[in-house]
């Protein structure tokens, strides 16, 4: 695949150069795997029509409800909204390859990863709405042991690693039965992978052998920073600077992207330690609806990643698989559904009672949010019509 030379990034090289680089479908979305993805294809053979149907239907569905969810913000519905637009095939390919009794533990902008794992889109805009300071319940094992968003860059990682460790400690990994044996996935970016968290979880997922897959998803900027400003050398290296295994893949690429991590989890899973995976992928809207990323990055540039968009890609491929008109016009009407169930729900959550803000900052009644609850009475009630 040759891009014109004012669209590449260092990302792109790496798509064009790579030769450690996974990818199955090309951009136009034919069969065309690279050298690096020869060991995986067996994998894709065994996946059956329903499976491949079913990640475009995964992919389709969430982008419904992340431009929803983008409108709902500039209407003021919510605070603020990450947008997952173009990492669709990264994130759907890799939770996908996950069994029931992994652990989950993502970022912030993984929507599609914690829908699959069980958790309702609605606790997603809950957080974002500010009613709530988690979402949703990790330990209900309808959330699929999906941890909750972190907002904090990196430090899930730290969070995932510990779990790893107990893992380990406490004999569920390793033990020869894939039925049982437990393994961690942990989601974080190109920006996050710069933050100390991240090396020193690497450092302790190596120094005990966790069963770990590290999911960096390389979106090409870090808000305003791109990644070349972070890294001389592709950023999947680093993980094999820790000892271990690390892998390229094309994450625009749904079905290299489920490939590579479905082996990744299932050797971590045997007891064979920490692996990486680099999923070179790009972030066609804003960082988040507080950006503008007009200011420092240009529209060629989006355009030359547009072409590779991931839904498309698995459009074409399924169309030249056989796949019905029928299909397609119902994944339309399931996203439509999804976005329109949100949008009513999102408008019927209201807001939160003036005085939760008090509750729970200590474990018990203290003087300070006391005298500090008093204050905020008193000030409302000199406003015409009093406290609210």
């Amino acid at each position: 695949m040759t891009l014109p030379e004012d669209s590449v990034t260092p990302g792109n090289a790496a798509l064009s150069e790579d030769p450690a680089l996974v990818r199955i479908l090309d951009a136009d979305g034919t069969l065309a795997p690279t050298p690096a993805a020869e060991p995986y294809l067996a994998l894709i053979d065994g996946l059956a029509d329903a499976d491949l149907e079913g990640f475009y239907r995964d992919m389709a569905v969430i982008r419904a409800f992340d431009v929803q969810a983008t409108n709902l913000q500039r209407q003021g519905q919510l605070a603020l909204w990450p947008p997952s637009y173009g990492q669709e095939a990264a994130q759907v390919g890799s939770i996908r390859a996950a069994r029931t009794q992994d652990h989950v533990f993502p970022s912030y902008r993984e929507h599609v990863v914690t829908k699959i794992r069980g958790v309702d889109p609605i606790d997603i805009i809950r957080l974002m709405r500010g009613l709530t300071h988690g979402g949703w319940n990790p330990f209900d094992p309808k959330n699929g042991n999906t941890h909750i968003y972190t907002l904090v860059l990196g430090a899930q990682t730290l969070h995932a690693t510990g779990l790893g460790m107990g893992l380990v400690f406490d004999g569920r990994c390793g033990t020869g039965d894939p039925e049982r044996d437990e393994a961690v996935i942990v989601y974080y970016g190109d920006g996050a992978s710069s933050q100390g968290d991240v090396h020193e979880a690497m450092v302790f997922a190596a120094s005990y052998a966790t069963p770990e897959v590290f999911f960096l998803q390389n979106n090409q900027w870090a808000i305003s920073v791109p990644v070349a400003t972070q890294s001389r050398s592709p950023l999947y290296q680093r993980g094999a600077g820790y000892g271990m295994p690390s892998i390229p893949v094309d994450g625009n690429d749904v079905l290299a992207s489920w490939a590579v991590t479905r082996t990744a989890l299932d050797e971590a899973r045997a007891g064979k330690g920490p692996r990486a995976i680099e999923a070179l992928t790009y972030r066609l809207g804003a960082h988040t609806t507080s950006d503008d990323p007009t200011k420092y990055r240009t529209s060629v540039e989006e355009e030359s990643w547009l072409r590779r968009d991931p839904i498309a890609r698995m459009k074409t491929y399924l169309l030249g698989r056989g796949a019905s008109d029928a299909f397609f016009a119902d994944v339309d009407a399931e996203s439509e559904a999804l976005a329109d169930d949100i949008r009513v729900r999102t408008n019927a959550l209201g807001g939160l009672e003036r005085d939760t803000i008090f509750s729970h900052v200590y474990s018990e009644p203290h003087p300070l949010m006391q005298e500090q609850q008093r204050w905020l009475s008193d000030y409302e009630a000199t406003f015409e019509g009093g406290a609210s």
